[in-house]
C-alpha cells in the first residue's frame, strides 16, 4: 500500500520531478520552500506546501525540526530527500525514523557508513573491490598530508571524505600548490558538509568516471541497472552523462555491476544508490565512493531501462518487493543528458538575474527535467543549474543527433547560460568518437573556441528588426533610434559592439530588407509571447526575444544576445568591468556572498592580478584578484561578513608598478 501524502525536503527541478512521480501515483505532494522560493515552480506544482524560514539554505532547507514539523503539520507519512541539502545526512533520516516518519532512501545506518569516503573505500577492499591509492587516515595534520602527497606522487586529487558534488575538490599537480590547494579543499568541505576531514587519491590519466545504478527492496533483493558515463565535468562537476557507456562491453559491465551490489549489500543497502568507479584506458576499474541518494543523472537510467526509479523509490519505502530480477535489466537505446546552467560558458562561473523567457525544447525522444520557468529569478544562494535536458534515440549517433537538435532550439532570456559549451561537447569529434575522459575538457580545443569572437549572426539581426517593427509605435521625432522613418523606409538601428542599421521596405507580403549593404526578402510568419517566427529569403528561422529596459534580449540557436541595454550580466562580465577601468581603484564584490579569506592587509603593496580576497557564492569559491598595481588602502570587511554585490572589498591607491618589489606579503 502506497503513501496518501509525501513531503519533498528539496527544491529546484528535483522537487518537480518527485511531485510528478508523486501525482503519477495519486500521491498528495507536499512542499517546503524559503523566503526566496516563495513562488517558486515546486511551491506552485505541489498540493500544500510550508514555509521552512529565510533564503540561506541553513536557515530553511537545512533545518531538520523545521521539516519535521512540516511533515507533522501536513500529516504527510513520508518525506523525499531528493539531492544535496539533507539527503546523504544520517541523522536526518534518523530523525525521521524517530519521528514515525518513513524516510525514502536508506537506512541512516548505510547513510553513515557509506557517507565516509574513507570508511567506504576500506569496506569495498574488504569486499574485494579494487580502490584507487592514496591516503585516508586520521592524521589529518599538513605535515602528514604533505608526506604522503610525495609519496603517492602528483598529479593527485583532495577530496572532501564526507561528501561530493564537487566540493571540497582540488586536482594539485605538483608539490609548490599543495599546502594552498588542502587550505581551499578543506575550508570548501567544512563550508558544505561541517567536516573538514579530507583523503588523497593518486589521479588517474586518461580514466573515465563510470558509476553503477543499484536497487534494493526491503526483502532481500539488490540489483543494478546498468551504468552511466559521467566523465565530462568542469570543475570536478558532472555536465554530461549518458547511458549506456561507449567504453562497456557486456563482461564488464556485469563485473562492474556485481562488484557495486557487493559494496551495496556490505551495508545491507536499501533503496536506489550509486556506486562510482573510476575506469581506466586498460579497462580496470577502481571503486571511488557510493552516493546514498538519487542521483541528478537518473534520466538516463530511466530512458535506457524503461524504469521509473523515484516510483520504484516509493514503492520500496512502502515495503514493496522489487517486480523484476537481474535478468530482465537490458539497456535498450542510448540516452544522453546535458545539465543546463546559468553560468558563463567561458569562464565557468555562475550567472544571476531573471530568466525572461524559458523555453525548453520538445518532440519525440526529448525530455526536460525543470526547476523553473519564465520570470523566475536565480541567485547566489543556491546551485546554477536550471534544468535538465535528456535525449533518447536507438543508438548513440542517433542520440547525439537528437541532442544537437535540442540544444538548438534551447531558448533562455535573459541569462547567460552554458549551452554553447555544451554543444561544443556534443559537436566534438572526440565525443562523436566516445572519447569521454574525465580531461576531456583540457585536451580538446573547446576552451579555445568558446573564448573566439563570435559576430553577431545576421539571422539575429534581422528577427529584432522584425521585433522592433511588430512593436512599433511613431514617436514625436520620426529619426529617433532605435529607429525611423523616411518615406516608405523603416529604419531599424539596433547596437552590441558594433551598429546595426536596418532598412526595411513595406510590401504586399513581408518586407525588403537591407542590411550591410545586401539585399533580402522577408516575412513575417507568426509572433506568439517572446517565439517570432519569420522566412528570410525563403528559409525558415525562429528566435526568442524580450525587451527589457530597452534593450532586446535574444535567444537564437541555444546562444544568447545583447542588443541594447543588458540584463543578467555574469559574474565573469562585473569582474571585467571592474578590472577594464584603469583608474579604479577599488575591487568590488561580484555578487552577494561571504568573505572566506583575506589575503592582503592595509599598507601592502599588491601586484596586478594579484589574489586579494576569496569569498564563496553559490556554495563554491571565487578567488577576486587586483585589477591593477597598487597600495591597500583599506579593507573594509573581514573574514565570515556577508557583502551584497557591488560592495567595496579592498581600496587601492594606484602605484607604479615598477615600484612594487614583491607580489606576496
Amino acid at each position: 500500500m502506497y503513501f496518501k501524502k509525501i513531503l519533498i525536503a528539496n527544491r529546484g527541478e528535483i522537487a518537480v520531478r518527485v511531485i510528478h512521480a508523486c501525482h503519477e501515483l495519486a500521491i498528495a505532494a507536499v512542499a517546503v520552500y524559503s523566503e526566496a522560493d516563495r513562488a517558486a515552480l515546486h511551491v506552485r506544482l505541489a498540493d500544500e506546501a510550508y514555509r521552512l524560514g529565510p533564503t540561506p539554505a541553513a536557515q530553511s532547507y537545512l533545518r531538520v525540526e523545521a521539516l519535521i514539523d512540516a511533515v507533522q503539520h501536513s500529516g504527510a507519512e513520508a518525506i523525499h530527500p531528493g539531492y544535496g541539502f539533507l539527503s546523504e545526512r544520517a541523522h536526518f533520516a534518523q530523525a525521521c525514523d524517530n519521528a514515525g516518519i518513513v524516510f525514502i532512501g536508506p537506512t541512516a545506518h548505510a547513510i553513515e557508513q557509506m557517507g565516509s569516503k574513507i570508511e567506504a573505500k576500506r569496506l569495498a577492499i574488504a569486499h574485494d573491490v579494487p580502490v584507487v591509492p592514496g591516503y585516508d587516515g586520521a592524521d589529518q595534520s599538513l605535515e602528514r598530508l604533505a608526506t604522503e602527497a610525495e609519496r603517492i606522487g602528483y598529479p593527485l586529487l583532495i577530496k572532501a571524505s564526507a561528501g561530493g558534488g564537487g566540493k571540497g575538490m582540488r586536482t594539485v599537480t605538483r608539490a609548490a600548490d599543495f599546502a594552498a590547494a588542502l587550505a581551499a579543499a578543506q575550508r570548501e568541505a567544512q563550508a558544505a558538509f561541517g567536516n573538514a576531514e579530507v583523503l588523497l587519491e593518486r589521479l588517474i590519466l586518461r580514466a573515465r568516471h563510470v558509476e553503477i545504478q543499484v536497487l534494493g527492496d526491503q526483502h532481500g533483493t539488490l540489483l543494478y541497472l546498468g551504468e552511466r558515463e559521467c566523465s565530462i565535468q568542469r570543475r570536478h562537476q558532472k555536465i554530461i552523462e549518458e547511458a549506456p557507456s561507449p567504453a562497456l562491453d557486456p563482461h564488464l559491465r556485469a563485473r562492474m555491476g556485481e562488484a557495486a551490489v557487493r559494496v551495496a549489500r556490505a551495508v545491507g543497502y536499501t533503496n536506489a544508490g550509486t556506486v562510482e568507479f573510476m575506469l581506466d584506458a586498460d579497462g580496470n576499474f577502481y571503486f571511488l565512493e557510493m552516493n546514498t541518494r538519487l542521483q541528478v543523472e537518473h534520466p538516463v537510467t530511466e530512458a535506457v531501462f524503461g524504469r521509473d526509479l523515484v516510483q520504484l523509490q516509493i514503492a520500496i519505502a512502502a515495503g514493496e518487493p522489487l517486480a523484476f530480477g537481474q535478468s530482465e535489466l537490458l539497456p535498450r537505446g542510448h540516452a544522453i543528458e546535458a545539465r543546463i546552467y546559468a553560468e558563463d560558458p567561458v569562464a565557468m562561473l555562475p550567472a544571476v538575474g531573471q530568466v525572461v523567457v524559458f523555453d525548453p525544447p520538445v518532440g519525440p525522444g526529448i525530455r526536460n527535467d525543470v526547476g523553473l520557468s519564465s520570470g523566475d529569478e536565480v541567485t547566489t544562494a543556491y546551485d546554477p543549474m536550471l534544468a535538465k535536458l535528456i535525449v533518447y534515440a536507438p543508438d548513440r549517433a542517433a542520440a547525439i543527433r537528437r541532442m544537437q537538435q535540442a540544444l538548438h532550439d534551447y531558448a533562455v532570456v535573459g541569462l547567460t547560460t552554458n549551452i554553447p559549451l555544451l554543444q561544443h561537447i556534443i559537436a566534438d569529434p572526440a565525443f562523436a568518437a566516445g572519447d569521454t575522459f574525465t580531461d576531456f575538457l583540457t585536451v580538446n580545443p573547446i576552451a579555445d573556441a568558446l573564448a573566439a569572437p563570435h559576430p553577431t549572426p545576421f539571422e539575429v539581426i534581422v528577427l529584432a528588426a522584425l521585433w522592433q517593427v511588430s512593436e512599433f509605435q511613431l514617436p514625436a521625432d520620426p529619426w529617433a533610434t532605435p529607429w525611423g522613418i523616411k518615406g516608405n523606409d523603416l529604419r531599424v538601428r539596433l547596437r552590441n559592439d558594433v551598429l546595426h542599421e536596418v532598412v526595411l521596405q513595406a510590401q504586399d507580403a513581408g518586407w525588403h530588407l537591407i542590411l550591410a549593404g545586401e539585399s533580402h526578402q522577408v516575412i513575417s510568419i507568426a509572433r506568439r509571447d517572446a517565439l517570432l517566427v519569420a522566412q528570410i529569403d525563403g528559409r525558415h528561422v525562429r528566435a526568442h526575444i524580450a525587451r527589457v529596459n530597452g534593450a532586446l534580449l535574444v535567444s537564437y540557436g541555444g546562444r544568447s544576445y545583447r542588443l541594447g541595454l543588458d540584463e543578467g550580466l555574469s559574474i565573469d562580465d562585473l569582474l571585467q568591468q571592474s578590472s577594464n577601468a584603469p583608474g579604479h581603484a577599488a575591487l568590488t564584490a561580484p555578487m552577494p556572498g561571504t568573505i572566506i579569506s583575506v589575503l592582503v592587509a592595509v599598507g601592502q603593496r599588491v601586484a596586478a592580478a594579484q589574489p586579494l580576497v576569496i569569498m564563496e557564492a553559490m556554495k563554491m569559491e571565487h578567488t577576486l584578484a587586483a585589477p591593477h598595481a597598487g597600495l591597500v588602502a583599506a579593507v573594509p570587511f573581514n573574514v565570515g561578513q556577508s557583502v551584497s554585490a557591488g560592495a567595496t572589498l579592498v581600496e587601492l591607491d594606484a602605484a607604479d608598478p615598477a615600484s612594487i618589489e614583491t607580489a606576496n606579503p
